[in-house]
C-alpha cells in the first residue's frame, strides 16, 4: 500500500549527545571556510583582466558550482546537527535532490570542458585563439548549466510521482536513490533503470576526459622538459580535481547500494559526506595555489590588506596624541 506520509525522516543522524555542538561549529567553520575560498577565487577572476581567458573563467564557474551545491547541503545540515527530529518535507527533499544532483553534474560537466580546452591549448596552439572565442566559451558555459538542469528536471519529475511505500531515508541529506528504494514499483526496474541512467552520465564525461588527456601526453612526448613542464603546471590542477570528483562520487555511488547495517555508522556518514564536502573545499585549494597567476594575485591582496594595517597601526598614535 503506497504511503501517503508527506515527510521523510533522516535515519543516518547519530545520537551523540553535547558532541552535537562541536560538530556543529566545525561544520559552520567548513561551511564559512568554502564561501569564503570559492569567493576569493571567483572575485580574483572576475576583477582581474589579465585573468579573463577560457581556463580561469572556468574555474570561475567551477567555484560558483561549488558554492551552489554547497548552499543545497549545509543550511539544512546544520540545522539537522542541533534538532532532535530530522524530517524533511517531500517539496524540500525534492528540491534538495534537484539541487546537490544539478551540482553533482554541473561539476563534471565543467571538467569535461576544461579538459577539452586544455587539450585545444596543447594539441593546437596556433588555432586556441580562434577556436576559444568568447562567444565558445559562453557557450561552453551555457551548456554546462542547462543540460544537467534539464536532465535532472526530468530525473526528479519521475522520482517524485513514484508510489511511495517508506519514509525513511537512510541518509543525511536526500538523494534520489534512497527514494527509489522507498518505492512500491519492483526495485528491479528503478534499480535497472537507474543504474544505465549512471553509467551514461559518468562514462561519457569519463571517457571524454581520458581521450583529451591522453591526446595531451601524446603531444607532449617529444617536447622538451620545459614544455612539458609548462603543460604539466597548468593541467595537474584540472587532474587533481577530477580525481578528487571521481573518488568522491564512487564513494557515494557504492555506499547507496550497500546495506548500511553492516557498515560502521560513522563510516557511513564521512563517506556519505565526502561528496558534498570534499570538492567544494579542496577545489579553490587547488587552484589557488597551483596556478602560479591566481596564487600570484592571492599574496598581493594579502599583502595589501597587511601594509594596511601597519600604516594603520602606525597612525593611530599620531591620532591620539593630537587628542
Amino acid at each position: 500500500m503506497a504511503n501517503s506520509s508527506f515527510y521523510f525522516n533522516f535515519t543516518m543522524f547519530l545520537n551523540i549527545g553535547h558532541y552535537r555542538y562541536p560538530a556543529f561549529v566545525l561544520c559552520l567553520l567548513l561551511y564559512s571556510f568554502i564561501v569564503a575560498a570559492n569567493l576569493v577565487i571567483i572575485c580574483i577572476i572576475l576583477q582581474e583582466n589579465t585573468l579573463h581567458e577560457p581556463m580561469y573563467i572556468f574555474i570561475a564557474l567551477l567555484s560558483f558550482n561549488s558554492l551552489y551545491g554547497s548552499a543545497g547541503f549545509f543550511p539544512r545540515f546544520l540545522v539537522d546537527l542541533l534538532s532532535d527530529t530530522h524530517l524533511i518535507s517531500r517539496p524540500a527533499c525534492l528540491t534538495q535532490i534537484y539541487v546537490i544532483y544539478t551540482y553533482a553534474s554541473c561539476e563534471v560537466t565543467i571538467l569535461s570542458i576544461m579538459a577539452y580546452d586544455r587539450y585545444v591549448a596543447v594539441c593546437h596552439p596556433l588555432h586556441y585563439h580562434r577556436k576559444m572565442t568568447s562567444k565558445t566559451v559562453c557557450l561552453l558555459g551555457l551548456f554546462a548549466w542547462v543540460c544537467p538542469a534539464c536532465n535532472l528536471t526530468v530525473s526528479i519529475t519521475t522520482v517524485a510521482r513514484l508510489p511511495l511505500c517508506g519514509d525513511s531515508i537512510q541518509k543525511v541529506y536526500c538523494a534520489s536513490w534512497n527514494i527509489v528504494k522507498l518505492s512500491c514499483v519492483p526495485a528491479a526496474v528503478n534499480s535497472l533503470v537507474a543504474m544505465l541512467g549512471a553509467i551514461i552520465m559518468s562514462m561519457l564525461p569519463l571517457g571524454f576526459i581520458l581521450y583529451t588527456y591522453v591526446r595531451i601526453v601524446i603531444a607532449c612526448w617529444k617536447n622538451s622538459s620545459e614544455v612539458k613542464g609548462k603543460v604539466l603546471q597548468s593541467c595537474l590542477p584540472h587532474v587533481t580535481s577530477f580525481v578528487i570528483y571521481f573518488i568522491t562520487s564512487f564513494s557515494d555511488t557504492a555506499l547507496s547500494r550497500q546495506n548500511l547495517e553492516d557498515i560502521n555508522p560513522y563510516v557511513a556518514v564521512i563517506l556519505s559526506l565526502e561528496f558534498v564536502v570534499i570538492p567544494p573545499v579542496l577545489n579553490p585549494l587547488v587552484y589557488g595555489l597551483k596556478l602560479p597567476e591566481i596564487r600570484r594575485h592571492i599574496y598581493r591582496i594579502l599583502y595589501l590588506k597587511l601594509q594596511t594595517k601597519k600604516v594603520s597601526s602606525r597612525k593611530l598614535p599620531e591620532s591620539a596624541l593630537c587628542e
